[in-house]
């Protein structure tokens, strides 16, 4: 195992790390030396897919949805991602803002116009040119984009975050098998996991920024006539990387929230524009019924297959997107789950999967409903053929029917930049956990490493014209790993069903101080009045609180059992009852300051320095704090209570075997 001290020392996990770069070696060489090959390769697994397998995708994305949403509604959702003290770190607009940009913002600039075009020129059924495949469309577009990707991402993130910051498992894609697996995860087949993620998130990520660039050089081309040309590509390349390589060196906190806020204020800006400066009653009388009719045929167009009338439209359209987004699923959703502690399950729901959701949809509409509005009822017909022939473009020539189209322009080539740079930077932290055990406190040459082989590959696959070849991959990348998400989907139902019975255990009230030798009446009212600070409490934790826990852990392995009393950081003193392959039992003491409230007494001895905090021996179980206060207890009664803790636990693991 690799050094974990020393701000310059490796912390990566040298069978991943090596592994998964030796693979990627191989794969992109065999995508560049031999892209005509590679093609045939991939396009046939891909084809097998679609032509043998779309029922088992459909279904699998099915049950995920319907997953999701279950756990959210029901008591389930309750259950923190994080022990029940913790607070979450980021406030709803920079977890919105980091998620989204993450999720698909790239995808809504690329596709925003395009895709809505494409289905209303070539619908599955029906004919184009009317009203109805004009909703059709939308309706179609709203399937691709909104609920079920969503929840792809969602389930993934759960999975991860409630193992990792519930269960202190790493951060990385292996702990979805733990529910499966057990301690079988740090051995060969949990790194084949974090391998499989590491190629998966490298592939994708680098075959979107060789397609991205695409994008930029063609608005770049638009809006100053830079001319599109590979040089221009890789040098666009170049400069994302670079970039992204600052932002990934300066931390989530300085680089990515901040670039991702910036992502978020000018998709704002550039949509109600858009809006404002279109037919603004027309888009929004669009909106609510392309939400209507979208919730209307949700279970009917999910379990579509046409199978009474074959077409290959689903293999083309949706059986990619479902594999898309599965393949994309281990680094978005990894990013999202290290954005996500102290959050419950039902509010993490609400804010990654139905707000996203429902802010992709209206982007979907304010662009999508627009170009379609502009080809069947203004007649601007040369807007579909453009999109028919270089779909990078679309986005531009669709600005450009608006007021003020070099400002519009600039924004978009500017937000298509960010975009990618936020993917790119995201994706090489996630990376980087990935292979370092799911740390993220890791030295600067390791986040530079992956964020410059991201750039290399896309370089390397944009020269060799092996882009295609690796995203058919990445996308069918999706087949094996929809297997182990169903299977991790089972594991952490399971998992939060135990905790509920834990809860139901311990809803109790807390068994009642013993009466031996009470704490006289007048110093507990002296507690309470006048407030002990930390030094205090600090003191009575190593007279009273650690005398208690190793009294009861003597007790306990005279008994037989195996316990122990640890101290950790911060003078967090506790103890562990190890119960063999079931949950182990531990009753923690921790100071823990608080804000004194305003009718508490300043200090007596010196007023003036008064602090305006003091502290708690608050006590903390495996699940985390209990949010209450045994400072001035006698040792009995802390006894007492780790006793009746530790019925509450016995109780536990009865109602789950």
């Amino acid at each position: 195992m690799a050094s974990t001290t020393g701000s310059g020392k490796s912390r990566f996990n040298p069978p991943v790390f090596y592994s998964a770069t030796g693979f990627l070696l191989l794969l992109v060489a065999f995508a560049s030396l031999a892209p005509d090959t590679a093609d045939r390769v991939f396009l046939a697994l891909q084809d097998f897919i679609v032509h043998n397998l779309s029922w088992y995708y459909v279904l699998v994305v099915a049950l995920i949805l319907m997953a999701v949403g279950l756990i959210a509604i029901s008591s389930l959702g309750d259950i923190k991602l994080g022990p029940e003290h913790a607070s979450p770190d980021y406030s709803y607009a920079s977890w919105f803002a980091m998620l989204f940009s993450a999720g698909m913002g790239i995808g809504l600039l690329f596709f925003g116009v395009a895709e809505p075009v494409m289905h209303y020129l070539e619908p599955p059924e029906g004919t184009t040119g009317t009203a109805d495949a004009a909703e059709h469309a939308m309706v179609l577009t709203f399937f691709h984009w909104g609920l079920h990707a969503w929840a792809i991402y969602a389930i993934v993130a759960l999975i991860l975050a409630y193992f990792s910051y519930r269960h202190k498992l790493p951060l990385t894609l292996r702990s979805a098998l733990y529910p499966l697996m057990g301690e079988r995860i740090y051995g060969p087949i949990g790194h084949a996991v974090d391998v499989f993620a590491i190629v998966g998130t490298v592939c994708g990520v680098a075959t979107t920024l060789g397609y991205g660039v695409l994008q930029i050089n063609a608005g770049l081309n638009h809006l100053l006539g830079l001319p599109v040309s590979v040089g221009v590509q890789i040098g666009l390349i170049v400069l994302t990387t670079i970039l992204a390589t600052i932002s990934v060196v300066a931390g989530l906190d300085r680089g990515i929230k901040l670039l991702s806020q910036l992502n978020m204020s000018l998709a704002a800006i550039l949509l109600l524009l858009v809006l404002l400066l279109g037919s603004t009653v027309y888009l929004l009388q669009a909106f609510v019924q392309n939400l209507g009719s979208y919730l209307s045929v949700l279970v009917s167009r999910t379990f579509n297959l046409y199978a009474y009338a074959p077409t290959d439209w689903l293999g083309g359209w949706t059986i990619l997107y479902w594999g898309w987004w599965m393949s994309w699923s281990p680094f978005v959703g990894l990013f999202i789950a290290r954005i996500s502690r102290g959050r419950t399950i039902r509010e993490f729901v609400v804010g990654a999967l139905l707000v996203p959701a429902l802010v992709t949809l209206l982007w979907m509409t304010v662009f999508g409903n627009s170009a379609i509005h502009m080809i069947l009822d203004q007649g601007m017909t040369a807007l579909g053929d453009v999109v028919r022939r270089d779909q990078s473009v679309a986005l531009f020539v669709f600005l450009e029917q608006f007021p003020f189209a070099a400002l519009f322009s600039t924004i978009g080539v500017i937000m298509v930049v960010v975009f990618f740079v936020t993917s790119a930077d995201s994706g090489a932290m996630v990376v980087n956990m990935l292979s370092s055990h799911g740390r993220d406190d890791t030295p600067v040459w390791q986040r530079i490493f992956w964020s410059g082989l991201i750039g290399a590959v896309a370089i390397a696959l944009l020269l060799a014209g092996g882009l295609g070849s690796l995203q058919t991959a990445t996308i069918a990348s999706a087949l094996p790993f929809s297997a182990i998400l169903i299977v991790a989907s089972y594991g952490l139902i399971t998992a939060l069903r135990r905790e509920l019975a834990r809860r139901t255990a311990q809803s109790a009230p807390i068994a009642p101080i013993s009466a031996t030798n009470p704490v006289p009446w007048q110093r507990r009212l002296r507690n309470l009045i006048r407030l002990p600070d930390r030094e205090e409490v600090r003191e009575y934790l190593q007279e009273t609180g650690e005398p208690a826990l190793r009294e009861f852990a003597a007790e306990m392995n005279k008994n037989g059992l195996d316990v122990e009393v640890l101290e950790g950081e911060q003078d967090y003193v506790f103890l562990r009852v190890h119960q063999g392959d079931e949950v182990d039992f531990v009753y923690g003491l921790h100071p823990k300051a608080h804000t004194k409230p305003d009718a508490v007494p300043d200090s007596e001895e010196n007023p003036t320095e008064a602090s305006d905090t003091y502290c708690r021996a608050e006590v903390y179980l495996r699940e985390g704090g209990q949010d209450y206060d045994v400072m001035g207890w006698t040792r009995e009664q802390l006894l007492t209570d780790i006793l009746a803790q530790y019925e509450r636990h016995l109780q536990f693991l009865h109602s789950v075997r």
